[in-house]
């Protein structure tokens, strides 16, 4: 692949020179793979919790409830505890794993935290896929989530770090792609290994995550680390090697300089996350770390796309067509993340992220207006559904899912990932996944509880949430399209409410 210079936007960056390479472009989508993890999780776990076989083994109080009491509340007959612990105990350990990946990504690179993700991802597997008691499918989760936090820790940041700024948000986007990509597969997987008669289709299911693991773990084999990262680690002469492999001429110096510089920086502090959460330059990159991920997880699309089938069949479609609507809105997700991938880079990040919110809000409040139209307050439906009604129903969730994929999706991963300076990267990279997983962790515990509780108002509740999260986009974000990573700080000294937290101390004097 061939490209031209790169030259920052208007913004007034520097200038590196340099070409899209083939090698920097074949190493973006093999480090992108991490993403394939947590996508076939997210997909995989709705599917399982909908099969008779699995829920008997595991959850027969659930199956009693789900399959035998015909009178039960919709809304309520999926409403376990244990069975939501099932889902969401992966997100707790992805939380607090995403601690000590930050600080393996620092002293030891991002490759390596990748590896690790892999590996735990793959033991994590075979437990799950061996369960014979609920407390191996719980270690299997806990395993599974460590992987998770791992991935999620280091791919965004080696996307960021070693792909040309004029192409970053493209090839970060990636990592969002191959989640997608996760959530379809799982979904396939999920549709097919139910019509197995014998009743151990969910092994296969649970067992094929291990395909992504080993994805991961191969890839990572072939994968150079960052210039960053080798610099940071005192590798500079290996880091200018790799900078003139990458960028496809041998005049690297501004780079190289720039890089050089940050690191010298970021050698500096010792406590990286003293100064993040301290020196008030640095404000600006935690709230964002924060908020960005939070505001991702309160759209309600984890709840669409984990518990899809469970959700689906709680408004009446039978077993086999509930997984074949997950399955729809998953190839909805993969095909509307390819706008991002063709967006970002040309039109920025916030006007995709504008309109996704406006889509996401409107198509929000039409499901649950929906959902109380045919079962109001009671949750029990006295006519079959007619066929009409389903197909709005999908239609709608499947605008809701198009519009999430092509914004917040991807650029909740994106935006993070780029605009914070070198000596806190990690830290606040670790802010935004513990937020996710945090918050993922909540809904998917409490989603089928609260859904009992208030009924078709939960999606009100999300739409307001998307509503709130579209006007903060709209004052506290700043546009990052074509600024190159280590310049990032102009934009918060542009910015008409972030440039009151700029000065130029150092952080290792603000902190003692």
């Amino acid at each position: 692949m061939a490209g031209g210079n790169f030259i920052a936007a208007d913004e007034g960056g520097c200038e590196y020179p340099g070409k899209l390479t083939r090698y920097v472009a074949l190493t973006c989508i093999m480090a992108a793979m991490g993403g394939l993890i947590f996508g076939y999780d997210i997909g995989i776990s709705g599917g399982v919790t909908s099969m008779d076989p699995f829920l008997k083994l595991f959850f027969p109080s659930v199956y009693r409830k789900e399959a035998l009491d015909t009178s039960a509340n919709q809304y309520c007959k999926f409403d376990s505890q244990l069975l939501t612990l099932f889902t969401s105990s992966l997100y707790v350990a992805a939380l607090i794993a995403s601690f000590v990946a930050s600080f393996v990504s620092k002293k030891h690179g991002r490759k390596v935290t990748m590896f690790l993700g892999g590996l735990f991802f793959l033991f994590g597997a075979v437990i799950n896929a061996a369960a014979v008691h609920i407390s191996m499918l719980i270690l299997g989760r806990i395993l599974l989530g460590v992987g998770v936090g791992f991935a999620n820790q280091s791919v965004p940041i080696y996307l960021s770090e070693i792909a040309p700024y004029k192409y970053r948000g493209t090839f970060n986007v990636l990592f969002q792609l191959a989640i997608t990509f996760g959530i379809l597969i799982a979904n396939i997987v999920n549709f097919l290994t139910n019509k197995i008669s014998a009743g151990w289709g969910w092994r296969v299911s649970l067992g094929g995550a291990a395909v992504p693991a080993l994805v991961i773990l191969i890839s990572s084999f072939f994968l150079d680390d960052t210039p960053s990262s080798l610099i940071q680690r005192g590798k500079s002469e290996e880091a200018e090697q790799l900078l003139k492999k990458i960028r496809g001429v041998d005049n690297v110096d501004a780079e190289l300089k720039d890089l050089v510089e940050a690191s010298e920086a970021s050698n500096k502090v010792e406590h990286p996350w003293k100064v993040l959460l301290r020196v008030r330059k640095y404000k600006p990159q935690l709230i964002l770390s924060t908020l960005i991920p939070t505001f991702q997880q309160l759209t309600g699309i984890n709840v669409v796309m984990f518990y899809a089938p469970v959700l689906f069949e709680t408004l009446g479609f039978k077993a086999n067509a509930s997984l074949m609507s997950a399955v729809i809105t998953g190839a909805v997700n993969v095909g509307a993340t390819f706008i991002s991938v063709y967006c970002t880079d040309r039109y920025g990040r916030k006007v995709l992220l504008l309109t996704g919110g406006v889509l996401m809000c409107v198509f929000q409040a039409l499901v649950a207006g929906l959902i109380g139209w045919k079962f109001g307050t009671t949750g029990v439906v006295a006519t079959v559904l007619p066929q009409s009604y389903a197909i709005l129903v999908v239609l709608c969730i499947c605008v809701f899912v198009a519009a999430f994929a092509f914004s917040w999706g991807p650029l909740g991963w994106l935006i993070p990932s780029e605009i914070s300076p070198l000596e806190v990267r990690s830290a606040a990279q670790s802010v935004t996944v513990s937020m996710n997983m945090l918050f993922t962790f909540v809904v998917a515990q409490v989603f089928l509880k609260v859904l009992c509780w208030m009924k078709f108002g939960l999606f009100i509740f999300f739409a307001a949430f998307v509503f709130i999260m579209t006007l903060f986009v709209y004052f506290y974000v700043p546009e990052t399209k074509n600024i190159p990573i280590e310049e990032m700080s102009q934009v918060w000294r542009e910015h008409w409410y972030w440039k009151n937290y700029m000065d130029e101390q150092s952080p290792a004097k603000e902190v003692v």
